[in-house]
């Protein structure tokens, strides 16, 4: 059994799967561009229950939150078609850069993103369609510099993928001029690097607190949720958007936890 600082909170367990709250920073399974990284939600979780686990879809290494893994194969394959096609219902958190509008619906290709090691992507391959509903939560000016402008503006968003695509979210948030905070591949090192001087967060502030699935074997509605915590939750209480996230019927954040 590991040690306590690498138990994996667990969201729900049953003899066909099991599903965890990832911490932001975590890898779900060994990278080849991760080599370093000795640590994987994979590993941590068999160690943690004695059990192999499958996970049945993806979180980026920075985001945290619910994170579903089957038992076998079988279950593994039911649970991975429900995402394919478009059966589960998922609710993300983040934290943006500017005041978008206070709701509306990006549908944007994307074209298909491949790993270095992965096999390139033939140049005649289209976009693949993208769609992700969001809705403005919350909004703050900090006495912080930006460019021209003597503040600084974000917003607490709550966003609801349609399609799976990779990098999706944080891809479509880059579109709108809106990138998430945290974000080092499509977001802005100025904010980034004022979040990190200013508040001492340095993870990327996307969260996945809701899974609305149907359970493998009963058939039943499964609901997973995973409060905020750390750093994330910390902004959104010094911000002043705990009313906020209650009101659209988020977990609630909990600043207590890691």
């Amino acid at each position: 059994m590991p040690g306590a600082e690498a138990m994996l909170k667990l969201l729900y367990h049953d003899e066909h799967l099991v599903a965890i709250d990832k911490p932001a920073g975590l890898l779900v399974h060994r990278s080849v561009l991760d080599r370093h990284e000795t640590r994987f939600a994979v590993q941590l979780l068999r160690d943690q229950i004695g059990r192999r686990v499958i996970p049945v879809h993806r979180l980026d290494k920075g985001t945290s939150g619910v994170l579903v893994f089957a038992f076998e194969r079988e279950v593994a394959a039911t649970l991975a078609a429900q995402f394919e096609t478009r059966a589960v219902e998922k609710r993300y958190l983040a934290v943006v850069r500017g005041w978008p509008d206070e709701g509306g619906v990006i549908a944007h290709p994307l074209k298909v993103v491949r790993d270095e090691y992965e096999l390139p992507i033939d140049a005649l391959v289209p976009a693949q369609e993208a769609v992700t509903a969001y809705r403005r939560l919350a909004t703050v000016e900090l006495p912080v510099p930006d460019d021209r402008h003597p503040s600084s503006r974000y917003a607490l968003v709550l966003l609801s993928p349609e399609t799976g695509r990779r990098h999706q979210i944080r891809r479509h948030l880059k579109h709108i001029s809106h990138p998430v905070i945290g974000d080092a591949t499509y977001g802005k090192g100025r904010h980034n690097r004022m979040f990190a001087e200013h508040y001492g967060c340095a993870r990327l502030l996307l969260h996945c607190a809701r899974m609305t699935l149907q359970h493998p074997h009963s058939g039943a509605p499964l609901v997973l949720a995973a409060p905020l915590s750390g750093a994330f939750a910390e902004r959104v209480a010094e911000f002043g958007w705990c009313e906020a996230l209650a009101g659209c019927g988020m977990p609630l954040s909990d600043p207590e936890s890691p």
